[in-house]
């Protein structure tokens, strides 16, 4: 399991999102993020930027993503996700994160089954969602409908 951190001593200059560059899932979602917020937070793999956040051991970036604001403020795991969602306008999931104790309970049991099972999700993903995170379509919805025409028919 990841440890949280909550801060850094060495702010960067502008918002950060840290994640694992051998990833190809953590690779799908950040292109998706990254490509809908237009340059409001920098992307970078653990790998180019661990060495700016001595306070952080680079342990903690390998096995969870890491969000840092410019207050050297640290979101991790799934809250750095829920705080992508917050700059993209969406804060309820960041809110609820930080609110709700169940809700914290089981968005870290499912990101560190996530982390644990990258190959799976990341081909889920693309049953899911398509090849191009730019333009994700909605794959998922037809199979449910597929599958609700499947069992009406039996």
């Amino acid at each position: 399991m990841f440890q949280e951190i909550n801060k850094t001593a060495y702010p960067p200059t502008n918002s950060i999102f840290v994640w694992d560059g051998d990833c190809k899932f953590c690779k799908w979602w950040k292109n998706s993020w990254e490509h809908n917020l237009n340059g409001n937070v920098e992307f970078h793999t653990y790998q180019e930027v661990n060495h700016q956040f001595p306070d952080i051991p680079k342990k903690e970036f390998q096995k969870a993503s890491r969000l840092i604001d410019i207050n050297g403020n640290v979101y991790s795991g799934p809250d750095s996700a829920f705080r992508i969602q917050h700059y993209l306008g969406n804060p309820k999931w960041h809110s609820w994160y930080k609110k709700q104790r169940w809700f914290k309970l089981v968005s870290n049991n499912a990101y560190n089954h996530i982390a644990k099972n990258r190959s799976f999700y990341y081909k889920a993903t693309l049953l899911l969602f398509g090849k191009d995170p730019t333009k994700p379509k909605i794959y998922w919805f037809y199979y449910i409908l597929l599958l609700i025409l499947i069992i009406i028919s039996i």
